[in-house]
């Protein structure tokens, strides 16, 4: 008797589009609704995308749901799988892909609403190279006059930029960095959720600052946008100015803040910066 020889036919799983942008070296990977349903959107498709050896690498995912009305719904997912409230860079970034699909032109604004309500953001310029110039309303900033003591006598201005942050303007010894952020994190009577983390050096004219950041979900990071609010805010704030910083320079470059306060006195930011598409690709069907 011959033996039986089953033979199975092996057709690939479908894969599914993915972009991947970046805003002053914060980098993101892009999934839009159409092909990326909700339920798909998971901490541990996250942590699979971002993965810088084993997968495309990024600080974070942006999933997009683009609506009729040319607003766009924009749910941000860390590399650690966290879900943040709000990301500047990133807005940057869907206006730029919005942009690239042909929804919006030169001169136009979206209208982007993230856990933490909606950012208005105008595609300014284009640089010919599927990249543009951003800028984004960035809504109300608070910031609380106290500061809160961290490790080896850092102080850190407690500021809300529709997500959490520590800015410290103490001079810190590049040993001792992590220290901070570790008693920064810990203090979750001051920050529940977590904490961003902001090392500003203020320009002689407190016309701008130098910034490093530490992000929350991600680690050190090339830039953050709503940090850069963060500090602009805080130098407002403690320095008794009419306007915040006009420059605010990070790792991957400089982005425009301007906080100024609207009719009732809050303050309120808004940044302008470039943001670009790195490439695109697809990604195979078996993950996510």
């Amino acid at each position: 008797m011959r033996a039986r020889l089953d033979v199975y036919c092996i057709v690939p799983a479908m894969s599914r589009p993915f972009a991947k942008y970046e805003g002053l070296g914060n980098d993101f990977i892009v999934l839009e609704s159409a092909r990326w349903p909700a339920a798909s959107r998971t901490p541990e498709l996250a942590r699979a995308l971002c993965d810088r050896h084993r997968g495309i690498g990024a600080d974070g995912v942006l999933w997009i749901d683009p609506r009729q009305d040319g607003s766009v719904t924009l749910v941000i997912l860390n590399a650690d799988g966290s879900r943040p409230e709000m990301c500047g860079n990133g807005v940057r970034c869907v206006a730029v892909h919005e942009l690239l699909a042909g929804r919006v032109a030169v001169g136009g604004t979206v209208p982007v609403a993230s856990d933490a309500g909606l950012r208005n953001a105008t595609v300014c310029a284009a640089d010919g190279i599927d990249g543009a110039m951003v800028e984004v309303d960035m809504g109300h900033v608070r910031v609380t006059l106290e500061a809160v003591s961290l490790a080896g006598g850092a102080r850190a201005y407690v500021v809300d930029v529709g997500n959490p942050h520590a800015v410290i303007f103490d001079a810190v010894p590049p040993e001792h960095t992590m220290d901070v952020v570790r008693a920064a994190e810990g203090r979750r009577d001051v920050w529940p959720h977590g904490v961003n983390v902001e090392f500003a050096q203020r320009s002689g004219d407190d016309a701008g600052a130098r910034v490093r950041v530490h992000e929350r979900g991600v680690g050190w990071t090339e830039a953050c946008g709503t940090g850069a609010c963060a500090v602009a805010a805080a130098m407002m704030v403690e320095r008794g100015l009419e306007r915040g910083a006009r420059w605010i320079d990070l790792d991957g470059g400089r982005l425009e803040i301007s906080v100024t306060p609207d009719a009732d006195g809050a303050l309120r930011a808004r940044m302008r910066g470039p943001a670009r598409r790195v490439f695109v690709g697809e990604v195979p069907g078996s993950v996510g």
